[in-house]
């Protein structure tokens, strides 16, 4: 048989028709039979597949299982970042509701009288001001003994002509989720912060530019002397340029977005975790 006659074989076996029948076994009784050719057969072959693949599709796209394919997991680090700090946002906010109700709670028994009840914020604070001032015995003695053994040193803490070493404030409480990268010339870091947190300046110096950008939020740059720190995404500006801050005052209050902050010496961008303990 030569390759032309294979070849109209093939085609004619595609044309020619087929039945496909379901039998009962033990009686052969036909229950169920079908027609078809190999044209059918292969065009619900193709069918099938196409719905076994756009099936396949939904179940990556709307179920958790996409998480375990690559390139997903960034984004399930960032989303676990912005949950944490909500969630950190929210167990403050009820801690200080528990208390109000405390508080609210011995005002009606009588075990406290109402001219003497400070705000819940105040009392919050002398609270854990209290906390941290009380020194024990044990912890007052080991300061004494670790000072006259360390009084020698204390030139580390400056430089040589005795000017104190910079302390850096953080600018804002929060976890950085993008660092900063001179090779992909990002001069800035990203910070999840927990909405409303407190936007402070890093060092002390004066407000010289206050700008409202696009998308609802604030840009500041405060000047120092040796540096210039720049905040970005606040919510609310709590300063205006001229403005004298010392270093970790308030300038600002941050909404849902990340903070992007930028810190330059000389014209030059620094990385903010080089002198700055996040």
């Amino acid at each position: 048989m030569t390759e032309e006659k294979k070849n109209k074989s093939f085609w004619r076996k595609l044309r020619d028709k087929y039945r496909i029948s379901v039998l009962d076994e033990r009686t052969l009784t036909e229950h169920l039979h079908i027609h078809l050719n190999g044209w059918i057969a292969i065009v619900v072959a193709a069918v099938l597949f196409l719905l076994t693949m756009g099936l396949f599709s939904l179940v990556i796209l709307y179920t958790p299982v996409k998480n375990y394919l690559p390139g997903y997991s960034e984004d399930i680090r960032q989303q676990l970042l912005l949950e944490s700090a909500r969630v950190d946002s929210l167990g403050t906010s009820m801690e200080l509701q528990r208390q109000y109700l405390d508080i609210i709670k011995q005002i009606m028994v009588g075990e406290v009288h109402t001219d003497t009840v400070q705000s819940l914020d105040s009392l919050y604070i002398v609270t854990k001001e209290q906390l941290l001032e009380a020194k024990s015995e044990a912890t007052q003695e080991f300061i004494a003994q670790y000072e006259a053994k360390e009084k020698d040193n204390l030139q580390l803490f400056y430089v040589a002509n005795t000017t104190p070493v910079l302390s850096f404030f953080r600018p804002a409480h929060g976890v950085i989720i993008q660092p900063f990268s001179e090779k992909e010339k990002r001069y800035n870091v990203l910070i999840q912060t927990p909405e409303n947190e407190n936007v402070t300046s890093v060092l002390t110096g004066t407000v010289v530019y206050v700008n409202y950008e696009i998308g609802n939020t604030y840009t500041v740059m405060v000047q120092h002397t040796n540096y210039l720190s720049v905040y970005r995404n606040m919510a609310q500006v709590l300063k205006q340029v001229g403005d004298i801050v010392q270093a970790g005052e308030s300038m600002a209050i941050m909404g849902t977005k990340p903070l992007l902050f930028e810190l330059w010496q000389a014209g030059v961008a620094i990385n903010p975790e080089e002198v700055i303990a996040f």
